[in-house]
């Protein structure tokens, strides 16, 4: 029985703008069905090596393949993944439904299941009753929760979540949570950044920590946090400030 490839396999993934090196050497392999969540601090390389892993930066050295299709194969990853950056890309003269059906179109989701999916996504997301105006009276969280949904639209293999939670109040951060457990339970990869450690700590099954553009640490969230010394239960808080300072640290050292 052949094998299901890596949801997303990277070796090498490498940027560099110029003399600057964004990321260094990145290795990644996130299985089918799992949430993996990307931390980092603000500068590491995240939205970088994001950005490679969604066709849209190419990388300068290594390579990466989602659902076994080559990052150098644009048409054949984008067709299975949904990726929602820090801003959504909406278009302010549109309604939010427009939006939605746009993104549709875009993604040659058929008229009538579009719709039903769009009007699921609205209900859950609290908008149905706001569907009708435009994208530059929504307020940020509003913002947010459609793009998340014309992420999802196609139902992609591979969700890449940068923030996903920003702007949001406590409710709707709750639903996108919810949605991103089940994603995972009906089989979907998602691949999640956010500033937000409880977010990561609740939902990832494997963690990544980026720093100087380099995974500086990588496992099970428990094995993660048993590795730190504390006087009380370590959180991923106490992994991300161990690990993202000791690396400063050793990278001044080295220069």
């Amino acid at each position: 029985m052949p094998s299901v490839p890596l949801a997303i396999d990277a070796n090498g993934l490498t940027k560099r703008f110029g003399s600057a090196t964004a990321v260094d050497g990145v290795d990644l392999s996130v299985e089918p069905g799992t949430v993996y969540g990307f931390l980092g601090p603000n500068g590491a390389g995240k939205t970088t090596t994001m950005r490679m892993l969604t066709t849209l930066t190419r990388p300068t050295t290594g390579e990466a393949r989602i659902a076994g299709d080559p990052v150098t194969d644009r048409d054949a990853v984008r067709d299975s993944i949904g990726y929602l950056p820090e801003e959504p890309p909406v278009f302010d003269e549109l309604t939010g439904r427009e939006q939605l059906e746009y993104a549709a179109r875009l993604r040659d989701v058929p008229a009538e299941r579009a719709e039903r999916r769009i009007d699921r996504w609205l209900e859950r997301f609290g908008l149905t009753d706001d569907a009708g105006k435009r994208m530059d009276d929504y307020s940020k969280g509003m913002r947010q929760k459609v793009g998340l949904v014309q992420a999802l639209l196609h139902e992609p293999e591979v969700v890449f979540l940068d923030e996903p939670t920003s702007g949001l109040d406590p409710r709707a951060a709750r639903t996108v949570m919810n949605s991103i457990a089940e994603l995972a339970d009906d089989g979907h990869t998602v691949f999640l950044s956010t500033h937000i450690l409880p977010v990561v700590e609740e939902l990832a099954d494997a963690v990544g920590v980026l720093s100087g553009g380099r995974i500086v640490a990588e496992g099970e969230p428990g094995e993660l946090t048993a590795q730190v010394e504390s006087e009380t239960d370590s959180t991923l808080e106490d992994v991300f400030l161990a690990v993202t300072t000791d690396h400063g640290a050793a990278a001044a050292e080295g220069r």
